[in-house]
């Protein structure tokens, strides 16, 4: 019963929060996982792995230790281990400490030791971050709405593109670097989204017109795909507030888990409110 017991409280710790136990577990471990990342980016600098390979490879091994026994943990600790074992984060934990005896056969695989930054993820759980991502529904719901409109833009840049190509390859040709069609259209690409490496350059008068009016167009429509976002993001999140309309006061505007309207009180959604005083109650 003991036995029984003490591994609840471990699993409790290890992959909850919501105790003082668990919030200082989580955060000692995002410690770690940034102190092994530290380690492996100073490895992967000549000067430094000279000079201090031993050292840099004992912290190297401590840390896969530490990870090790705590995936160990984990296991032992999980009510249903083969649930942990295959889930995403489960899956992150083994990937963090397989490379380290993987480079031991292969020693290329050391630096497969960096996907252990995505084990940060979990520091969405430790500031208690998750609930937020829920907005994030709203981006979805603006891309779907957005989706012709982007289609339309994308089709109407892609025939730009092949156009400038096509005319900076006649007009430039191959001994001012246009060499090929896919070439000057990589060029137009480079100029029309206003990056500009400069590897390709044009010389002749034309040329330069023809780039000139390249540029003026990827300024302005540099704004097209935003304009057309926001206004999607913006209709997106007028649906849901009027969804959040007040029976008492009318109000349009609320936060989006709000059971009560902030104005005057009045309840807005009988179900919402009766799941979170579902909830208080058994967090009391």
């Amino acid at each position: 019963m003991q036995s029984q017991s003490w591994r609840e409280r471990l699993y409790t710790i290890i992959f909850f929060t919501n105790t003082p136990a668990g919030k200082r577990f989580d955060t000692w471990l995002l410690i770690v996982i940034m102190a092994s990342l530290v380690v492996v980016m100073f490895d992967s600098v000549a000067v430094y792995r000279e000079r201090h390979g031993a050292l840099l490879t004992g912290l190297e091994w401590g840390f896969t230790a530490i990870f090790a026994i705590e995936y160990a943990v984990r296991i032992y600790s999980h009510p249903q281990p083969s649930r942990y074992i295959f889930s995403f984060y489960g899956l992150i934990d083994l990937l963090s400490i397989l490379p380290a005896f993987l480079a031991l056969l292969l020693p290329d695989a050391q630096y497969l030791l960096v996907v252990r930054s995505i084990r940060m993820l979990r520091i969405f759980r430790v500031l208690k971050l998750t609930p937020y991502l829920s907005q994030a529904n709203y981006l979805l719901v603006a891309l779907r709405g957005s989706k012709q409109k982007i289609i339309v833009f994308l089709l109407s840049l892609t025939t730009l593109v092949l156009i400038y190509g096509t005319l900076m390859y006649v007009i430039e040709g191959p001994e001012n670097g246009f060499t090929s069609i896919p070439m000057s259209i990589y060029w137009a690409v480079v100029t029309l989204t206003t990056v500009g490496f400069g590897d390709i350059v044009p010389h002749t008068a034309l040329g330069k017109s023809v780039a000139t009016a390249v540029m003026i167009t990827g300024y302005s429509i540099i704004a097209v795909p935003t304009g057309i976002f926001t206004a999607e993001l913006a209709n997106a999140m007028r649906a849901d507030s009027l969804q959040h309309k007040c029976p008492g006061c009318a109000k349009l505007s609320h936060e989006p888990n709000a059971a009560f309207c902030s104005r005057c009180g009045s309840q807005l959604f009988e179900q919402r409110s009766e799941q979170q005083q579902a909830q208080r109650e058994a967090t009391d």
